[in-house]
C-alpha cells in the first residue's frame, strides 16, 4: 500500500474519533440532564422577564406599533 491507504486509514481513524467524541458529550449530557427540578410550588415570576429585550434597551430597528401598522399604503 502506497500513500492512498495511508490516507484512507486517517480518515477512518479520525472518523471513529469523532463518532466517539460525539457519544461522550451525548452519554454526558444524558447524565446531567437528570439533574433535580424546582419544586412545582414554587412561583417564578414571568411577568418581570423583558418580552423584547433590544427593545427596552432602545436598540431595536423599531418599536413595536412601527412594526404592527402593516403594509405601507400603495402610492
Amino acid at each position: 500500500m502506497g500513500v492512498g491507504g495511508t490516507a484512507i486509514q486517517r480518515i477512518r481513524y479520525g472518523l471513529t474519533g469523532l463518532a466517539f467524541v460525539f457519544l461522550m458529550v451525548l452519554i454526558g449530557t444524558a447524565v446531567t440532564s437528570n439533574e433535580e427540578k424546582p419544586p412545582a410550588n414554587e412561583v417564578t415570576d414571568i411577568a418581570e422577564t423583558p418580552s423584547d429585550p433590544l427593545a427596552e434597551l432602545g436598540v431595536a430597528p423599531g418599536s413595536g406599533a412601527e412594526n404592527e401598522a402593516g403594509p405601507p399604503a400603495k402610492r
